[in-house]
């Protein structure tokens, strides 16, 4: 039998037993209360070729849009996203035995314009059990709902390691040892920063820090993890969690900072984007705005406190999961990579480094995923590209963006200027409960049309 990359990831040397432990009861029949659309905000756009209107020299409040109007002039798409959106909130003839979500969060920008913002479901739903909570004391989804990135976080990371390319402070094709010698094992001294971004190291997915005395131990058994069994690096797309780990500590080498320090003076502030960080307990003021993951009996209801097992154990900052944000926040972040490297007229990254970045450097190589036989190895250094599992009919071989397995996904199209952040808790209230790629198609073919 095989364990599954999602074993490999929450349990470390536990693996087995933990699976085994996470098929909880079901509560007994469950009603599955259909929510409404909440929260819905759409920007108008203007006709093709209409001139651009100036903004008013008024200091008065903006006048509001009538309904009928935004609804005329909105895109074909935003009534089949939330059609879709709202599908999946029951049962449906693909995931006939519970809802494939509690809630869920979309945001569409096109030319950098909000084209749609829609909020469905609930961001609690269930208490640990899982039990379902009465309707009374459910906490409705909003547009500025904070969810779990999980391995959307990795993104951020190559961000930070570009950023120190773009320094001269790495060489991305160079060995990750020579900056990291406690990089160690049988076969990994030659791997490079570029191959870890790209996933063909063959590291494994996961890393086993499970049962260790204190951080420092975990962090130990990080940077050691070994190669997988028959693994050359360089030759074989294999995702891997452990990659972007051992990244997030070379950004902490170089930069002097902790991973979200280092997110928040690199990324975040500059950006301006205030709801995106680690640790949201400590900085969500309003904390009905976070959104739960888990609620299985294993650990108890999740809110605010990563889902992914071994970033939980590593403190709840690591290099592949752990950062938290909103769908807006995260549009920006795809906005960035689509407009070269500035936003709102700051420069993170040069136009050459980002270019490289968002360039297929896995051609001809040969993919292994057990979870998505179908999937290529194409890969940018940091991204997915082209991969139709979850950019449906929106994938092309310029297409890039990145999942989280908590239920989360940035897609970035450039031939159309559109970036589309799908965010759900699809985790909550087990994850065992559905598959995430069946929405993120979904939702993507409907945004294609």
């Amino acid at each position: 039998m095989s364990i599954s990359r999602r074993t490999a990831l929450l349990t470390g040397l536990s693996a087995v037993a933990a699976t085994a432990g996470c098929r909880s009861p079901e509560p007994a029949a469950p009603s599955w209360q259909q929510a409404a659309a909440t929260g819905d905000a759409v920007a108008p756009i203007a006709p093709a070729g209409a001139a651009p209107t100036a903004p008013a020299a008024t200091t008065a409040a903006p006048r509001a849009v009538p309904a009928d109007v935004a609804q005329a002039l909105a895109p074909p798409y935003v009534a089949r996203v939330r059609t879709v959106l709202t599908k999946y909130l029951k049962p449906t003839t693909d995931n006939p035995k519970h809802p494939g979500y509690a809630g869920a969060v979309a945001l569409v920008l096109v030319d950098g314009k909000t084209t749609l913002h829609t909020a469905v479901g609930h961001a609690l739903r269930y208490k640990a059990g899982p039990v379902e909570l009465p309707a009374a004391k459910r906490v409705a989804m909003r547009t500025d709902s904070i969810f779990d990135l999980a391995s959307i976080t990795k993104v951020y990371t190559a961000l930070l390691v570009l950023q120190l390319a773009d320094q001269g402070k790495i060489d991305l094709d160079a060995p990750l040892a020579g900056y990291l010698p406690e990089f160690t094992g049988t076969g990994k001294g030659a791997i490079t920063i570029a191959q870890l971004l790209a996933h063909t190291s063959a590291l494994p997915v996961g890393a086993k820090v499970t049962g260790l005395a204190n951080n420092t131990a975990r962090w130990k058994a990080v940077m050691t993890t070994p190669l997988v069994s028959g693994g050359v690096p360089g030759t074989t797309f294999r995702y891997s969690s452990v990659g972007l780990m051992v990244l997030g500590r070379l950004v902490e080498k170089l930069t002097g900072k902790t991973l979200d320090k280092a997110v928040r003076d690199a990324i975040t502030t500059p950006l301006g984007l205030k709801d995106t960080g680690f640790k949201p307990l400590t900085w969500v003021g309003d904390k009905q705005r976070l959104v739960a993951t888990d609620a299985r009996s294993s650990r108890g209801l999740l809110r605010g406190t990563v889902h992914d097992d071994v970033a939980n154990n590593l403190g709840g900052v690591a290099g592949h999961a752990g950062i938290f944000a909103t769908a807006k926040d995260v549009a920006v972040i795809g906005q960035l990579m689509l407009d070269g490297g500035t936003y709102n007229g700051k420069r993170l990254l040069s136009a050459a480094i980002l270019k490289k970045a968002l360039t297929n450097v896995n051609k001809g190589k040969k993919a292994i995923d057990l979870e998505r036989p179908n999937r290529t190895a194409d890969h940018g250094l940091g991204v997915e590209m082209n991969q139709s599992w979850f950019m449906g009919k929106l994938a092309s071989p310029t297409s890039f963006g990145h999942t989280g397995f908590a239920g989360t996904s940035l897609l970035v199209v450039p031939a159309k200027k559109m970036v589309v952040v799908l965010l759900t808790n699809r985790a909550h209230p087990n994850w065992s409960w559905s598959n995430p790629d069946t929405h993120r198609v979904a939702v993507h073919n409907a945004v294609n049309g």
